[in-house]
């Protein structure tokens, strides 16, 4: 697949923003690594998303492979916070299936491990 000029979240081209984490390089922060996993949902990246999700609470498996598929639209940070190598991130992630426009906000816990970030779970505000 041809990467994208613009990053799927938001910060600019993608070379330049989210590229470099979906390459290896450890995101800086939780806020850093919440925008490279928006972006590995909207440009299918399984392997990226399970390698960044917390040994504790991941998955065996990720299936990105819905029908209809959710077409990612947006991403708002609403909010970062981190103390020590513990961090929340509230967003607001835009998406369409089948047309219809829908919205995921979350609260999501991240852990730093090792000088990498973790994403740990989220809390779905169901407003």
């Amino acid at each position: 697949m041809k990467p994208p000029l613009d990053c799927p979240c938001g910060g600019g081209r993608y070379a330049a923003c989210c590229e470099r984490w979906h390459a290896g390089e450890a995101a800086p922060d939780a806020e850093a690594l919440m925008r490279s996993r928006y972006s590995a949902f909207a440009l299918g990246l399984t392997d990226y998303l399970l390698a960044t999700w917390h040994p504790d609470t991941r998955p065996a498996t990720l299936d990105l492979n819905e029908s209809p598929a959710p077409k990612w639209i947006g991403l708002q940070v609403l909010a970062h916070q981190a103390e020590g190598d513990s961090a929340q991130v509230e967003f607001i992630a835009r998406y369409k299936i089948g047309g219809r426009a829908h919205r995921l906000h979350e609260n999501s816990r991240f852990l730093r491990r090792d000088g990498r970030w973790y994403y740990v779970a989220g809390i779905i505000d169901e407003q």
